[in-house]
């Protein structure tokens, strides 16, 4: 059984993309259910508006709803006090494909700055980036760098009362979301041209 607070967290999100004009890439969007442990996990990618197919620049945001946290706001929503807050934990991807060469990390970093994205007032952590090269058969290889954020979102009990205030919560994450992809884009990379790029998932 899948509550309430989850989607409205999906909806909120979703609307703080929407709102921070990143259009959702089509056939990007994944709701599943481990049906051994019960773990229910929520995926969806962004881009800027106006890119090709596949974009040069893409976040991947990922939600995971772990089964203590189900049975934490199940207990609070039937009056018990639950040893710990539900939280869900989420992971933010900004990548940079279609690229001609391997990037320098370190520049891909330093346009990205020191700051990290928060919802609702939790701090994400960096990891570090990834660097991918696609060998094909013709033409040169196609690389991508990918940087992500984890971290738990522990949701407050004024949040679990009155789920609108999810809004006010997530919309700084997509501010960044998008600040971010814009500043990626203005890096001076050479992108492969749309029509070529193969192997990109």
């Amino acid at each position: 059984m899948i509550d309430h607070i989850l989607l409205d967290l999906i909806g909120a999100i979703r609307e703080a993309l929407e709102g921070a004009l990143l259009e959702q890439l089509a056939v990007e969007e994944r709701f599943q259910v481990d049906v051994f442990l019960g773990d229910v996990s929520f995926e969806t990618s962004y881009s800027l508006p106006g890119e090709q197919s596949p974009p040069r620049v893409r976040a991947d945001l990922s939600l995971e709803w772990p089964t203590w946290s189900q049975s934490a706001y199940r207990s609070w929503s039937i009056g018990e006090s639950p040893a710990e807050r539900p939280e869900v934990v989420v992971e933010v991807a900004l990548r940079l494909q279609r690229l001609a060469a391997p990037p320098d990390p370190e520049v891909v970093i330093a346009a990205l700055g020191e700051s990290v994205p928060e919802i609702g007032g939790e701090r994400l952590e960096r990891t570090g980036p990834t660097i991918e090269q696609v060998h094909r058969d013709s033409g040169p290889p196609a690389c991508a760098i990918e940087i992500a954020y984890q971290g738990a979102y522990r949701l407050e009990e004024a949040v679990l009362e009155d789920p609108e205030k999810l809004d006010e919560q997530v919309g700084a994450l997509a501010r960044w979301i998008a600040s971010g992809l814009v500043r990626l884009a203005d890096l001076d990379l050479a992108f492969l041209p749309a029509d070529e790029e193969e192997g990109e998932e």
